[in-house]
């Protein structure tokens, strides 16, 4: 009888080890299924992810830095995603109890996103901003009262460069409407003021010469030649009249600049005058003699 228990504990044991070994090796070979199919869909997802983006360029040049950064972003969403049902498959394989893990991490989760709704808000207003192109990074925009180059798009802010040179840092949930002066071409516009007494018929006909002296010396930049709109206004000293034309976008100060300089200079040439303020300061003699306060205050 000894001898027979002993052969059938040996038997249990010897199964058990077999049954044991299988499983795990089972659950190795599963494991490691697992993750070489993650990788793989990791892998496909991101050639999928770059084919989309390249397709979308006209010419089949590289793609821009803006959807670079979006195609970085849509990559780390797929692969953390498949990180995370890799880890809950092969716990779940192991017995592990994900399901309340899941619950748990769920009550946590909810206190979290309380403290980070801002946080978050950012993220997704970021995220919808290169997804819709909303600006890019070099170009000039308006954002809220405050103007400048964008220097880097984040998922989280927007750093805007001033001509001042400050840097200004903006939450992108904060963001509401936004101006871009960088798309399209930008009107330029310059009014002038002359004398009452001035002719106006010479005046429009010299302002003509200077519109077309400009457009050709800027015909890279302009997209609609300089015109005469004509009188615009009456002011207190002098007639107001305006001209305007069309250049590229952050192209249209350098034509204003050079309408300016243009037109002082030939009306200095034809003797047209630019009215400005003058004061004049008589001096009485006559009377009292008074302090020098006094006097200034008289002045």
């Amino acid at each position: 009888m000894p001898e027979i228990g002993e052969e059938w504990f040996l038997s249990n044991w010897f199964n058990r080890i077999i049954t044991q070994s299988t499983e795990l090796c089972s659950l190795i070979l599963t494991t490691v299924l697992i993750l070489v199919a993650g990788v793989i869909l990791i892998k496909i997802g991101n050639a999928a992810i770059e084919r989309f983006f390249r397709l979308r360029q006209r010419n089949g040049s590289e793609i821009l830095p803006r959807e670079r950064t979006l195609v970085h972003l849509l990559e780390s969403c797929a692969r953390y995603g498949i990180y995370f049902v890799m880890a809950v498959t092969i716990l779940d394989r192991f017995g592990v109890p994900v399901l309340g893990i899941l619950s748990t991490a769920g009550v946590l989760g909810v206190g979290i996103a309380f403290g980070a709704q801002s946080l978050f808000k950012d993220v997704i207003s970021g995220f919808f901003i290169l997804l819709e192109n909303q600006y890019s990074v070099g170009e000039y925009i308006g954002i809220q009262g405050v103007e400048g180059f964008v220097e880097q798009i984040t998922l989280r802010c927007t750093y805007l460069r001033d001509f001042g040179g400050q840097l200004h840092i903006l939450p992108n949930g904060s963001i509401g409407t936004v101006t871009n002066h960088s798309r399209g071409s930008r009107r330029a516009l310059v009014e002038v003021g002359v004398a009452y007494e001035s002719d106006i018929d010479h005046v429009l006909n010299v302002l003509d010469q200077v519109c077309l002296q400009v457009a050709d010396e800027f015909a890279s930049i302009i997209t609609d030649k300089p015109k005469v709109q004509g009188i615009t206004n009456f002011g207190d000293s002098a007639i107001i009249i305006r001209v305007t034309a069309q250049a590229q976008a952050l192209q249209q100060w350098s034509v204003e600049m050079a309408l300016r300089k243009r037109i002082k200079e030939t009306f200095e040439r034809e003797a047209i005058e630019i009215p400005f303020p003058h004061r004049q300061i008589r001096i009485t003699p006559q009377g009292p003699w008074l302090a020098p306060e006094e006097n200034h205050d008289r002045l």
